[in-house]
């Protein structure tokens, strides 16, 4: 999930796929809703949720030819293949959509919601505030959330599967660090089997009559700069010699910082985020070359 920052944001769409290896890594994708997916509710086992399939469409390839950084080098490649964690952003990364944004056009708030965020997108505005800010113009109950979970469960971008369980193999332990909500993100978690502790996200709050609240924040990832705070955490406490940050977005680029991630891989494959991407250390835009990259 990405924080709310004055960057240039391209809808990924109509690009080519090339044969994957790390000498020609794969391209974007133009993803299509599967209308096949099970229900899942908050409380219930996701087991049968199967990822969102892909169509592949043209690219001009040329469009970019401006970035220099979609082959790794030698020593990222390195840092990459012995990671001993590697912690992933989960909107428009793991998963193909903007939890918020998905919760509030289900609650009849999508317009509302985005069109503050398109202004808020004009300035330089801390998450805090911005993520306080949307969700007062919904205030979704614990009922609402819940019938999302049943009726909207989370597609997943193509590979995320195979390249967890990959990274699984190899002992590699992987995070979920995301400015979006547990309860959105346990089921995506479930799917993957990746345990509970190792989420860090923020938490919807309800009173006991399901009335929203609003969230928690002591949670580091509920403020300006919070996912490099929590990789910061999980390096510290878990004492990784080295560790990779992935994601779409600035606030995922920030994890990469001393005592956090020593790389960071934008993935694009979703969006593509130009000013951040010409900065991560790998660009990519299909996991499948991250998981050609292990073998």
């Amino acid at each position: 999930m990405e924080g709310l920052v004055n960057t240039q944001i391209a809808r990924v769409g109509d690009h080519c796929r090339q044969p994957s290896s790390l000498l020609l890594p794969e391209l974007p994708l133009r993803f299509k809703r599967n209308l096949n997916i099970c229900q899942i509710g908050m409380n219930k086992s996701p087991k049968s949720l199967k990822s969102i399939t892909a169509s592949v469409q043209r690219l001009n390839c040329a469009e970019l030819g401006h970035f220099n950084n979609t082959l790794p080098s030698k020593d990222v490649l390195e840092l990459w293949r012995n990671a001993n964690a590697v912690c992933f952003d989960v909107d428009s990364t793991v998963i193909l959509d903007e939890g918020i944004d998905e919760l509030a056009e289900f609650c009849g708030a999508g317009k509302a919601v985005a069109e503050w965020t398109s202004r808020a997108m004009n300035g330089s505005v801390p998450f805090e505030e911005a993520l306080a800010a949307r969700l007062s113009l919904f205030n979704p109950s614990f009922a609402q959330v819940q019938d999302f979970l049943a009726k909207r469960p989370p597609r997943l971008s193509p590979g995320i599967e195979e390249l967890v369980n990959k990274l699984n193999s190899k002992n590699t332990t992987v995070y979920l660090v995301s400015g979006g909500f547990r309860q959105m993100i346990n089921p995506v978690a479930s799917i993957l089997g990746i345990p509970t502790e190792n989420i860090f996200a923020n938490q919807l709050l309800f009173a006991s009559s399901g009335e929203f609240l609003g969230f928690d924040t002591k949670e580091p990832t509920s403020r300006s700069g919070g996912k490099a705070t929590a990789v910061q955490q999980i390096r510290k406490a878990q004492g990784y010699k080295s560790l990779v940050m992935i994601g779409d977005g600035a606030t995922d680029l920030e994890a990469r910082k001393p005592g956090g991630a020593d790389i960071y891989i934008c993935y694009a494959g979703v969006q593509l985020r130009e000013a951040v991407a010409a900065k991560a250390d790998w660009l990519i835009f299909a996991f499948k070359d991250l998981i050609n990259s292990l073998e």
